[in-house]
């Protein structure tokens, strides 16, 4: 039986990712794919509700370039509020172009973001009783490559 509800998918902003990495290591062709490894070396969060850093300690990305031309992400990382609560932040995402616009990212090259597609689903985790709202919280990551890293708007998704 189909239930007959309107529904439809809203959002509010969550906050402004900046990721800053270190040149990544390549492992080369692994069983999944092209693996390499993006580790985080800092960056910050901005929004309404909080604020803070990127942990330039913990935190990398285990990017698979897969044989059908998309990438995908795995990432691990900390985020610590500008009042010192830790927040533990992972996500797995998709980014998928054109063998062109591939080539120009690969090279450093700026693209704009309109010419691929990358989306992340970030999840949460922390004991702070100020940001345990998190722990419940289902988002989605709209991204953009950056120089030295990449950049997303995070919306939680209501």
């Amino acid at each position: 039986m189909f239930w007959k509800v309107k529904m439809s998918l809203r959002s509010r902003p969550l906050f402004k990712l900046t990721i800053e990495v270190h040149t990544p290591i390549d492992l080369g062709p692994c069983p999944a794919g092209g693996r390499q490894i993006f580790a985080v070396s800092g960056g910050r969060f901005v929004g309404e509700r909080l604020r803070g850093q990127i942990c330039p300690l913990i935190g990398s990305d285990l990017l698979v370039a897969r044989q059908d031309g998309t990438f995908r992400q795995d990432v691990r990382m900390l985020l610590l509020t500008d009042d010192g609560a830790k927040v533990l932040m992972t996500y797995s995402g998709v980014r998928r172009a054109s063998a062109e616009v591939v080539a120009r990212l690969a090279r450093g090259e700026a693209v704009d973001p309109s010419e691929y597609y990358l989306r992340t689903v970030p999840f949460f985790e922390t004991s702070s009783s100020e940001y345990a709202w998190l722990n419940g919280v289902v988002s989605i990551g709209l991204g953009a490559r950056a120089s030295g890293g990449v950049e997303y708007d995070v919306f939680e998704v209501l």
